[in-house]
């Protein structure tokens, strides 16, 4: 019994020791996590798209993650399908597609799109765009430049869609991110850029000399409006 009590003493440092060690990685992992939890918030979204404006290439009630990085990198690209904050409602996302960037002339007509006098290829259309195929100031004459530090987007479904035919142009500083690929439906899980548009070589059309549209004003510009906060739905 006398040789026993020692080894007993020695077992409590021990002991102690170990508790401290599993405590420390407890403390470790949770702050591990925490710094993963704001780190994944920072840099990804998740999205709930709701209606038919990017139909066919996005469906109603699905779901895509976007990426809040790219674009503190460099800007938006043609072709992108964007999370922006729409110049007339700054509580509301809309998803949309990148088609003309700042400094480019753009011209719509009848329902062909033209950047720099060139057409540009547009594949992921799903039906004759119709509806609002002629917007001022981009049908008249050889079209408009648009501003520095601003994008002209549309929904891949034109008769559908409200876009910058009807607000203009948005600014960069309205763009939250870049969507990134799809989780839901699992039918169509992954890729989002299949197609894409392309500018067409060769000759250009540079549209026509026809006046103003009468009665056309510019669009004025909104003062921002408070957001609601809470997980993105754009429409």
């Amino acid at each position: 019994m006398a040789v026993s009590q020692p080894r007993a003493a020695g077992a409590a440092p021990t002991e102690a020791s170990t508790g401290g060690s599993l405590l420390r990685e407890l403390v470790e992992v949770v702050v591990l996590a925490v710094i993963l939890y704001f780190g994944i918030s920072f840099a990804v979204q998740t999205v709930h798209v709701e209606g038919l404006s990017m139909f066919a290439t996005l469906d109603d009630n699905g779901y895509l993650i976007a990426n809040k990085i790219d674009y503190r990198l460099h800007g938006p690209q043609r072709g992108d399908i964007i999370i922006l904050r729409p110049p007339t409602d700054s509580s509301k996302d809309f998803i949309k597609r990148v088609i003309a960037l700042p400094g480019e002339r753009l011209l719509i007509r009848d329902g062909i799109v033209y950047i720099n006098g060139h057409k540009l290829d547009e594949p992921y259309l799903p039906e004759a765009w119709t509806t609002f195929n002629n917007p001022p100031p981009w049908s008249v004459g050889d079209g408009a430049v648009i501003p520095p530090n601003e994008y002209f987007v549309m929904g891949d479904n034109r008769n559908r869609s409200q876009d910058s035919r009807v607000f203009g142009p948005i600014g960069r500083d309205r763009i939250d991110g870049r969507a990134w690929f799809r989780i839901w439906p699992l039918t169509h899980f992954g890729d989002i850029y299949a197609q894409v548009p392309t500018l067409e070589t060769g000759t250009t059309f540079a549209g026509d000399a026809s006046p103003a549209t009468p009665g056309y004003a510019p669009i004025a510009a909104l003062k921002p409006t408070s957001r609601a906060k809470g997980p993105i739905t754009a429409i």
